[in-house]
């Protein structure tokens, strides 16, 4: 069975893609992902907050010893010092990972600004990271943050790390644009290389036993995954970038059906988290035997199968889908009017 397929431009054995967690942060566990034939890695994220402090750190350091003798150059500490901060393991990270597995290994970003992102996607690069994913997490808590606010900042993010590298350059989007459709195809007239759908933002909440705000992270469930395979069968036809579907992968069955809607990729962590590094060849295992039982030759054939055709008015075709949606619930549960 043929599952080679393409992300970024990269060639990929399959297209199932460990994405950014705790299992893709050490080489040990990065080798255990490609033992059991997972196609791409994305390590954790490096996070602007970790940058901003170390270039503080580093800068704090060099003015402290700015009025030493100016020809003692030697006094000036290094900001590559024997006990390196995050920015400097992190690039330590992706080269020992690379080095480890014969994979695609992708470099992943955090943040809000335009910051100093440009500056370590290069050491990314440097460091041999195939592609890098940028990861906006930008909640816009000031209420006076307009929409086009939200997606300029996402824009100018994108087009300053394209500035600064070669590589190809993914970014992972949130669903609460007010046009998650327009978001995605200005990223991807900007230069975006591919698009990752979607982020899962985290949601603290209050607990009223311990008045306290709990954290508020949960792993994914297959629950989660209509919105995300929705916008991929919206966009399939409708961008030239990549395609990866992120969100809700726990069987076989999840990763087909996001193929069936237009993924070039499919991400996954939780269902690693859940069940080991080991789980990827259970779900490539399953997605061999639903592919041969449909008929299908590789996952290309099988890819866009279920996308929106690009001829259809979509507002009227997602509109059908709602009100089928609705005439279902009151088939299977009749005239439900409350107590």
């Amino acid at each position: 069975m043929d599952l080679f397929t393409r992300y970024l431009g990269l060639p990929l054995r399959n297209p199932l893609v460990a994405s950014a967690s705790p299992l893709t942060s050490t080489v040990r566990d990065v080798r255990r992902l490609a033992d059991a034939g997972i196609g791409a890695i994305v390590l954790p994220s490096l996070f602007e907050e970790q940058v901003h402090r170390e270039q503080l750190r580093d800068l704090l350091l060099v003015e402290a010893h700015e009025h030493a003798f100016s020809e003692a150059t030697s006094y000036f500490p290094s900001t590559t010092a024997s006990e390196p901060g995050g920015a400097n393991r992190y690039v330590r990270l992706v080269e020992q990972a690379v080095s480890a597995v014969d994979v695609p290994v992708i470099a992943s970003l955090n943040g809000s600004t335009p910051g100093g992102w440009p500056t370590f996607a290069y050491a990314m690069q440097e460091a041999g990271a195939a592609a890098i994913e940028l990861n906006i997490y930008f909640v816009p808590g000031d209420p006076h943050t307009s929409g086009r606010q939200v997606e300029d900042r996402h824009v100018e993010i994108l087009e300053r790390v394209l500035a600064h590298v070669s590589i190809p350059v993914a970014v992972k989007l949130s669903p609460h644009f007010s046009s998650p459709g327009e978001m995605a195809v200005r990223l991807d007239r900007t230069g975006a290389h591919g698009l990752v759908l979607f982020n899962r933002f985290l949601q603290p909440d209050v607990d009223p036993e311990s008045v306290t705000v709990s954290p508020g992270f949960a792993l994914s469930t297959p629950a989660e995954a209509p919105l995300a395979r929705t916008w991929v069968a919206i966009l399939h036809d409708h961008v030239t970038c990549s395609l990866a579907a992120s969100t809700g992968v726990e069987t076989a069955a999840d990763v087909a059906a996001y193929l069936l809607a237009g993924a070039d990729v499919v991400m996954t962590t939780s269902s690693l988290l859940r069940h080991g590094p080991e789980h990827a060849t259970v779900l490539l295992d399953g997605l061999t035997d639903w592919l041969t039982r449909k008929g299908f030759a590789g996952v290309d054939e099988a890819r866009g199968w279920l996308s929106v055709p690009r001829e259809v008015d979509q507002a009227a075709y997602e509109r059908a889908g709602y009100v089928a949606a609705l005439e279902h619930a009151r088939e299977t549960y009749g005239g439900v009017t409350g107590p």
